[in-house]
This record gives structure tokens, sequence and C-alpha cells, in this order.
């Protein structure tokens, strides 16, 4: 990733202003999440399927706790979950993917997103 803003997230080829999943090997638009509060155990499943070692999830612009049955949920499954702002996760991302770890970075982008 090559920038943060407010409202977007510059990947090398492409500026994303929805809500977007991103692993190594791919980038998934258009997640459909618009806030950390609305996120359920119905959202783990989605995530899981892409088999990540570690999730990221970017809040925003400021790190803004999901409930609790939403990390339960990748906890239940061995899969290591961090909250954080979408800066703090693209940065963590970009060290942990460069390392060659299975990470998955989710980010929550729109009005919503980044209360």
């Amino acid at each position: 990733m090559r920038r943060t803003s407010a409202d977007a997230i510059t990947l090398a080829d492409r500026e994303l202003k929805r809500s977007f999943l991103l692993t190594p090997d791919q980038v998934v638009e258009n997640w459909a999440a618009d806030s950390a509060e609305r996120l359920s155990a119905d959202h783990v499943e989605a995530l899981l399927a892409l088999q990540p070692e570690l999730v990221l999830l970017g809040t925003g612009q400021r790190q803004v706790f999901p409930a609790p049955a939403f990390t339960a949920g990748f906890l239940r499954k061995g899969v290591g979950i961090e909250v954080m702002d979408n800066a703090a996760a693209a940065r963590t991302y970009n060290l942990l993917a460069g390392e060659g770890r299975r990470v998955l970075a989710a980010f929550i982008l729109g009005a919503a997103g980044v209360s």
C-alpha cells in the first residue's frame, strides 16, 4: 500500500474508496462492511475462507472494536485478529506481507468506516 487517507487507500495501481479485503495474493473489493460496530459472527466465515493466519481489521480513521462475537469467531479457529485504525493496519500489513506471512487486512472505508 502506498497511501492511506480518511476516505481511501491507495494500492500500487489504484485508489479504493469502499471497504475491501487484501491478502498477499488478492484484493476482494466491495467488502460488505461499513462499520466495525455492525460486524457480526456472520462476517467471519467470508474472511476465514481466505485462509489467513492473522487478520488485521482496519476500522477507519480511529480504532473501533467490533462485537466480541466477531473476534471470538477467529479465536475459535486459531486465527489471530488485531484491531487498529486503517493507517496502522496498512503499515502492519506491509511489514507482515513482506515477511511472507499469510496475513489478511480487512479495511473499512466509507462514511461509517471513518467515524
